[in-house]
């Protein structure tokens, strides 16, 4: 499998676009979950050498990110599935449609229509928090640290700050002065602990 130092760094949305960061990898996913799954396919719809494609392929089959189903023996034809893995990038692509939407459509409106088969509706994903339900936007949330986080390459600034905000947060909460000998505190330094302080990133 394939590691870039993307990969090692203690942030979700780094290891995210470690895979996804390519657009064509985005197209591709694109094609598999509207039902465009067979390589041939997939190489005349995005115009797409068959040497890059069977390598973005592989990596997402790597990934378990998409499964292969051989389909034809002679000439040899492939077909990829998303995997429940892969299912979880579906949100991911609605909300890049979301905002390409708005920001891109132009005059001529929207490429396409997302319609929930459930209700009936064309709709939008709307990212919600999963304890109340309000829609999450950057000014209602923040980040704090996780057991997974530590300062290295990659959070060597943002690492210590979600620690001092989750310092200043407790210090709201319990009342205490926010301050007291809190410059060395662990939780910004990672004094007190190997690998670093644990404060991931998104």
């Amino acid at each position: 499998m394939i590691r870039t130092p993307l990969a090692d760094v203690a942030c979700s949305i780094a290891r995210s676009v470690d895979l996804l960061g390519d657009a064509w990898t985005v197209l591709i996913l694109r094609d598999v979950m509207a039902g465009v799954t067979r390589f041939d396919d997939i190489a005349r719809d995005l115009g797409l050498s068959r040497k890059v494609l069977a390598a973005r392929l592989s990596r997402l089959v790597d990934e378990d990110v998409l499964a292969r189903t051989r389909y034809q023996e002679h000439p040899p034809r492939e077909d990829y599935r998303p995997t429940e893995k892969g299912k979880d990038l579906y949100p991911v692509l609605l909300a890049l449609v979301n905002w390409g939407d708005r920001w891109y459509a132009g005059s001529s409106g929207a490429p396409v229509r997302i319609h929930h088969l459930t209700c009936g509706q064309d709709t939008r994903m709307e990212p919600a928090c999963g304890h109340c339900g309000e829609r999450l936007t950057v000014d209602n949330t923040d980040q704090l640290p996780g057991p997974g986080g530590k300062v290295g390459p990659g959070t060597m600034v943002i690492g210590p700050v979600i620690a001092a905000r989750s310092a200043r947060l407790r210090d709201d909460t319990t009342g205490e002065d926010a301050t007291g000998d809190g410059e060395g505190s662990d939780d910004a330094t990672g004094e007190g602990g190997e690998g670093g302080a644990r404060a991931p990133a998104l």
